[in-house]
């Protein structure tokens, strides 16, 4: 707090003027945190010890004076819906969810109308009005359902006001609007309790109605005094929203006829320096805020950051916020509205609503759990570090458990954990059970985080209170409603009642930083403000039409607008700016929605109407952009790689397909033969092409094995037809695991596979009746073969598995099934230079290789190596071809494979050669 503050100004008015009866004296601020701060500067100014007077925010005098005790949001809803329930008609009651939708705008306007002491009747039968002159012209054959509805609807709202009012009157509970008018109709009495002493009501600025009519009360009959906090600047300026409800009170009521305005200052005016500093996106406030706190504590390392308050134009900063202030922060206070929607712990109870809903609503079958709904569970960071679920993850991916029985589930998880155990509870059950086992899945969090002494847990424990606390309540409000009676409107009801909840920190707030929402700033002064997020819809909030009774209606019968709320909020900034002397102003310079990189109005307004003592400075901070965005990734070959090289090319050999991939990507090369990097396993939820071509591959080879090294016949290739779809759905089952097949995208995935075999072999039928003769000798052939050259260091082996072999009209025939499409054009090849240069040629290069491989089983005979595309089975088998002017060779001869050797010599030396690194590709 600042030397010459508000509360300070305050503490010496109290002692000057009440120092011997300070404990008779109420002192009334706009809310509670200022009270720690006021007893604080008293304690400082007064050596001996005194009596304090009694500090309380308007809201609790207000609730005292009334006799009513204030209710949350949550169960103002809950007693609304019973009211509502109660008065209609049993065929019109809307469900909770429908109901809730409208009726918290309704009690909004309730509030509203109490608050500012309106008759309720009249501002009604006012809407409904308006509601029948929209329609005058309608002829009564043209009025629609919909219409009488509506109108209904309005001409029901008096009976909903005054059913509910009465209900919470009896209770002796009520919300904001009917304890103030209930305050109101008790001012006489107050005025006789209060014998001796004042009210004192400080640091005030907008009040309503309810709050008028008792100041005003209480100052005609001398029973208290007001204490304003107005710069001169702001209250003589007419056009400055700042001093708008002040000049209006100072106008308006009719103590100030007969009475001076007091405590008018002249802070605004003095020397500030003043920054605004626009920056791209919300994380970029973070750390432009946590470099400001680090270069204030470096710069005084002696100082504490008492006097530094972080405003946070939007709460969703929040945790980016905490995640970015430096280490040095010795202590900090969080003193803002969080919601509760934001909340992680919020997010878990979320997913398992929505895994144990899903599996609820399955078909009537058994309880079924969808894998992703699982998987959002398990690696919540809330429970994951605690429910040990690592070796079922990987089976539920390894196995592709698309949707997992729980019994099933149950059986996997080889462990015995409590924990588990709550998060898995069947949910079918009744609501208030269900909530019972969330309840108890809170507090077996909360023991996991007591032992985890490691960790500062606190921020998660303050989330986890907060939901706790909504779900007692929930529990509560359950037990005793029955129209709570499945698992759906729990569900229902919890997104309504989360919306209305917030998180509460808890922090020593005499010490340290401040971090603040803008209400939370109210009457508090000091001398290095920060605000963040100053764009226009976020600082101040945007228009927002929350509210049945229309604008001009609002200003015809005296009712806030947006006018004047947006006056609060510009009180509220300028106030943060009154008395400090280092203030900076953060905006985001980028669009994120609507709203997003227009700085705020009041940026503009401090430049327009900049004061002579201000030093304003502007600035954009941008991230650094180097000017290479990125660095072609270079790996040179230590001594361990070209160990590890010569391990993998004397022992499992270099595969066509790894050649392809050095070809394709060294980089990738290196990643996946060399270091042995696998992608992690994936649920794959729909099939993916590789797996669909394994399916396809495994299904010709257990099609074709009982007719290896016999020629085929006709009759032959019928059988094969005709258990063709079984063993297509078995390889499904045995490559796909658990996943569904006969469902969705992979049931189209299984027909394509149906239909890929079917074509395959009737096209082999085809060109049996042709005459061709043909004898399958190999399927699925793991081949290797030493490649010795004086070229390489040492001999390499080349291996890899060939999808068939065949003799075909006499002719050895190398064939290579693919599932994607390959025209003939990409296995042709009119020159060896630069073979294994081009990705193009990864075909040919495989191709080659497979025919390398087998030449030492040819036994005399041509050879022939070629691509079977699924996806262009009307090409049939094309063949590798060397293309000479307009002849094409197919036959490869030892001719051929000489030439290839030389270009895979030339490709493996370079893989092997230390003096070139592995070097990404820029293409």
């Amino acid at each position: 707090m600042t030397n010459n503050s508000f509360l300070d100004k305050l503490a010496d008015h109290l002692l000057d003027n009440y120092a011997q009866s300070l404990s008779d004296i109420i002192v009334v601020l706009p809310n509670k945190r200022a009270r720690v701060f006021l007893l604080e500067v008293l304690r400082n100014k007064v050596d001996n010890p005194f009596f304090a007077p009694s500090i309380i925010s308007i809201e609790e005098f207000i609730q005292d004076l009334s006799g009513i005790r204030a209710i949350d949001s949550i169960e103002l809803l809950f007693e609304f819906y019973e009211v509502y329930v109660s008065i209609s008609e049993e065929k019109e009651v809307q469900s909770f969810e429908k109901f809730a939708n409208w009726a918290k705008i309704l009690l909004q306007d309730f509030n509203e109308i109490d608050r500012y002491l309106l008759d309720p009747n009249y501002v009604f039968s006012y809407l409904k009005d308006i509601e029948v002159l929209k329609r005058w012209e309608l002829n009564p054959e043209h009025k629609t359902e919909l219409i009488d509805k509506q109108l209904e609807f309005w001409s029901k709202l008096p009976i909903y006001y005054e059913a509910l009012y009465q209900q919470l009157l009896q209770k002796k509970c009520g919300y904001q609007g009917l304890i103030y008018r209930e305050a109101v109709n008790k001012l006489e009495s107050l005025s006789s309790n209060l014998q001796t002493g004042k009210l004192i009501f400080a640091g005030f600025n907008a009040l309503n109605q309810a709050e008028e009519k008792i100041i005003q009360y209480l100052l005609a009959n001398n029973k208290a005094e007001v204490l304003w906090d107005i710069d001169k600047v702001f209250l003589n300026d007419y056009l400055h929203d700042t001093g708008l409800f002040v000049r209006r009170f100072k106008e308006k009521w009719s103590y100030y006829k007969s009475h001076p305005f007091e405590w008018i200052v002249d802070e605004f005016s003095k020397e500030k320096n003043i920054e605004i500093i626009g920056t791209s996106k919300s994380i970029g406030q973070a750390k432009i805020a946590s470099s400001i706190i680090k270069d204030r504590i470096d710069a005084h390392a002696d100082v504490k950051l008492d006097n530094v308050a972080l405003v946070l134009g939007d709460e969703n900063l929040l945790i980016p916020i905490l995640h970015s202030l430096p280490e040095n922060v010795g202590s900090l206070n969080i003193t803002m509205g969080y919601s509760s929607k934001n909340n992680p712990v919020q997010v878990l109870i979320a997913k398992l609503f929505k895994m144990h809903h899903n599996a609820l609503k399955r078909n009537g079958q058994s309880y079924v759990l969808y894998y992703k709904d699982v998987l959002d569970v398990l690696t919540n960071p809330i429970v994951e570090p605690y429910v040990n679920a690592l070796d079922l993850i990987t089976i539920i991916k390894k196995n592709n458990y698309t949707f997992i029985p729980l019994q099933k589930l149950l059986s996997l998880y080889n462990d015995t954990n409590p924990l588990f155990d709550l998060l898995f509870a069947k949910w079918d059950k009744k609501p208030v059970e269900v909530l019972e086992t969330i309840s108890q899945l809170l507090l077996s969090i909360k023991e996991q985080l007591a032992v985890n002494v490691e960790e500062d847990t606190s921020l998660v424990k303050t989330f986890l209170y907060s939901i706790y606390k909504v779900i007692n309540k929930l529990i509560s409000y359950c037990s005793k409603n029955d129209f709570v009676s499945s698992i759906e409107m729990l569900h229902t009801i919890y997104k309504q009642v989360i919306d209305l909840a917030e998180v509460s920190f808890e922090g020593e707030p005499l010490s340290g930083l401040q971090i603040m929402g803008v209400l939370e700033s109210r009457v508090l002064d000091f001398d290095t403000v920060i605000i963040t997020s100053m764009n226009e819809g976020k600082f101040p909030a945007g228009k927002s039409v929350n509210s049945f009774i229309p604008y001009d209606v609002k200003k015809e019968i005296e009712l806030p607008t947006y006018k004047e709320k947006d006056a609060i909020y510009t009180y509220h900034f300028y106030h943060l700016l009154l008395r400090a002397k280092n203030i900076y102003l953060l905006y985001n310079t980028e669009s994120e929605g609507l709203d997003g990189g227009e700085k705020s109005r009041f940026i503009t307004q401090l430049e327009v109407e900049r004061q002579p003592n201000h030093h304003l400075s502007h600035k954009i901070i941008q991230p650094h952009v180097p000017n290479v965005a990125r660095e072609i990734l270079s790996i040179p070959k230590s001594d361990s790689i070209k160990e590890r090289l010569k391990v993998i090319a004397s022992g499992k050999g270099f595969s066509p397909s790894a050649l392809t991939t050095y070809v394709r990507n060294p980089i990738q090369f290196y990643s996946q033969r060399v270091l042995s990097i696998q992608e992690a396993d994936e649920v794959e939820e729909s099939i993916a092409l590789n797996t669909l071509g394994t399916i396809i591959h495994q299904t010709l080879e257990e099609l074709y094995k009982p007719y290896l090294n016999k020629f085929l016949s006709v009759a032959d290739v019928d059988t094969m037809l005709k258990v063709a779809d079984e063993e297509v759905f078995r390889q499904f089952k045995e490559v796909y695991k658990e996943g569904e097949v006969k469902k969705g995208r992979n049931l189209l995935a299984f027909e394509v596979a149906k239909r890929n075999v079917f074509n395959f072999l009737k096209d082999e039928k085809r060109l049996i009746e042709d005459g061709d003769a043909v004898k399958i000798i190999d399927l699925e052939k793991k081949l290797s073969r030493e490649l010795v050259d004086d070229r390489l260091p040492y001999p390499v082996i080349i291996s890899g598995n060939v999808d068939r072999v065949e003799i075909r009209n006499n002719k050895l025939r190398i064939v290579d099934y693919k599932t994607g499409k390959v025209e003939t054009g990409n296995l042709l090849v009119s020159t060896w230079d630069g073979l294994t240069l081009d990705i193009k040629n990864e075909k040919i290069i495989q191709l080659l290789c497979y025919a390398f491989m087998y030449e030492p089983f040819l036994d005399n005979r041509e050879m022939e190596a070629g691509i079977i595309s699924f996806k262009n089975m009307r090409a049939g088998f094309m063949s590798f071809g060397f293309k000479e002017g307009k002849q094409v060779s197919t036959s490869i001869t030892s001719e051929i494979l000489s030439e290839f050797i030389g270009e895979l010599v030339r490709l493996i030396s370079e893989i092997l050669d230390t003096s070139i690194p592995f070097e990404e590709k820029r293409n």
